[in-house]
């Protein structure tokens, strides 16, 4: 077995990670080819990478002039820490309000510590806010995972 098989994760490995990590690094191609990378708050869904950003966004603007993105998700400060997924993913913008509303109840009960629902004026400013933004979905078509715990310390 090489080292790269010994540190793969699971699926249900990357399932934890998703659902425990809070920030997604998302890498989508600029106009002159360069790599425009951006952290983001992100919920899983089914093991997929949704986040929601601005639609008039850098971002967005890349994504659909070519809808491939990477998406980075990792963890840990020292080397025998490190775990990570690596996700290679097509993006597919959502603009119809129900789909942007919904992420964004999710997002923020993911993320609003003490929030059970998203109700009243939460919800209000939410409203307000989906129009101007997007939801994003990455699909992934390829994942590269690691996690250097699984080492024992041997490098």
């Amino acid at each position: 077995m090489s080292r790269r098989d010994q540190i793969k994760l699971g699926e249900e490995e990357l399932l934890e990670l998703l659902e425990g990590e809070r920030i997604a690094v998302v890498s989508s191609l600029g106009s002159r080819g360069w790599p425009h990378s951006m952290p983001l708050w992100f919920v899983p869904r089914q093991g997929e990478v949704w986040i929601w950003t601005y639609a008039k966004s850098q971002k967005v603007r890349n994504l659909e002039r070519d809808p491939r993105a990477t998406v980075l998700v990792e963890t840990g400060r020292e080397y025998g820490e490190l775990r990570g997924a690596m996700i290679e993913a097509e993006a597919e913008l959502h603009r119809d309000f129900e789909t942007v509303i919904g992420f964004a109840q999710e997002l923020t009960l993911r993320y609003a510590e003490g929030i059970s629902a998203v109700e009243g004026d939460a919800r209000a400013a939410l409203e307000a806010q989906a129009p101007k933004r997007v939801a994003i979905r990455f699909r992934p078509l390829r994942t590269a995972t690691w996690d250097h715990r699984k080492l024992g310390g041997a490098y």
